[in-house]
């Protein structure tokens, strides 16, 4: 499987993810952002979450939340107003 257009392959992405946790975030951009957008199918497109809840889903892959939830807004995966969150981008599945 490749990820928004990218050729980056679940091989890759296994090194990062292991056993669906976030080992270390990717230093090269393409691949943090497949690693990125196969977080963000965490989400379901169209839903609101509340931060608590955003919180509980991203702690599930990576002890710092908080650094992971600013990845996935910075990168456009998730949008936000208040303490309101939504998936913006990434891959539909």
């Amino acid at each position: 499987m490749t990820t928004q257009g990218s050729e980056i392959g679940d091989d890759v992405l296994d090194r990062f993810l292991v056993r669906g946790r976030l080992i270390t975030m990717p230093a090269k951009q393409s691949v943090r952002r497949a690693v990125l957008d196969r977080i963000a199918t965490s989400f379901q497109p169209g839903v609101r979450y509340p931060e608590t809840e955003v919180n509980e889903i991203l702690r599930t892959f990576y002890d710092d939340y908080a650094a992971l939830r600013r990845y996935l807004i910075d990168g456009d995966f998730l949008s936000r107003e208040n303490s309101v969150y939504w998936r913006s981008g990434g891959t539909v599945t």
